[in-house]
C-alpha cells in the first residue's frame, strides 16, 4: 500500500488520469490492454468527454488488432435491432460529447455511426478482409499515429 502523503491537488489529478484494470479467464491467450501512453495523460482538464472516449477507444482498437491474423480486420457490432456490423475505416469526435465511426457494412455500403458518449457501447469484432485485398487495414495504428501528431501540435 502507498503511504505517501498527497495534497488535495495531487489526489484530484490522480483521479482524473486514466487507469486500466482487466482480468481475463485464460489470460495467456489474450493481450491485455496496455497502460495509456504518457501523452494521453497530459492536459486532463482540457479534454472533453468526446476526446477522452475517442482516445480510449483507439487504445482498444489497436490492442484488438494486435490479436488479429493477416486475414481479418476490426469491425464493430451493434446491440439491438438488425443494424449489423460496421467495418471501421475511420473515427472522430465532435466536442464536447459526440464520437463518430465511419466505415462500411457487410454489403460494402457506406456507414456512419454518430454516438453521444453517454450512450457509447462498442463491440469490436473480427471480420475477414475484403476479397482481393492483399493486406488487412489496421485503422488502430493510423488513429494512434494521428493522436500522437495532434498531441504535439500547438493549440
Amino acid at each position: 500500500m502507498d503511504n505517501k502523503i498527497r495534497t488535495t491537488a495531487e489526489l484530484n489529478e490522480a483521479d482524473a488520469l486514466p487507469r486500466v484494470h482487466e482480468v481475463h479467464a485464460g489470460a495467456e491467450d489474450r493481450a491485455c490492454m496496455p497502460q495509456p501512453p504518457e501523452d494521453m495523460k497530459k492536459a486532463v482538464e482540457r479534454k472533453s468527454a468526446a476526446r477522452w472516449a475517442y482516445e480510449r477507444i483507439i487504445l482498444y482498437i489497436q490492442n484488438f488488432e494486435k490479436q488479429l491474423d493477416g486475414e481479418h480486420e476490426v469491425a464493430m457490432g451493434f446491440a439491438g435491432g438488425e443494424i449489423g456490423v460496421l467495418r471501421i475505416e475511420g473515427m472522430g469526435y465532435f466536442d464536447p460529447d459526440i464520437v463518430t465511426f465511419y466505415g462500411s457494412d457487410q454489403g460494402s455500403g457506406r456507414t456512419q455511426l454518430i454516438q453521444h458518449v453517454s450512450q457509447l457501447n462498442v463491440m469490436l469484432r473480427a471480420l475477414p478482409k475484403p476479397e482481393g485485398q492483399r493486406e488487412p487495414q489496421r485503422i488502430g495504428f493510423r488513429l494512434a499515429a494521428d493522436l500522437s501528431e495532434t498531441a504535439t501540435a500547438p493549440d
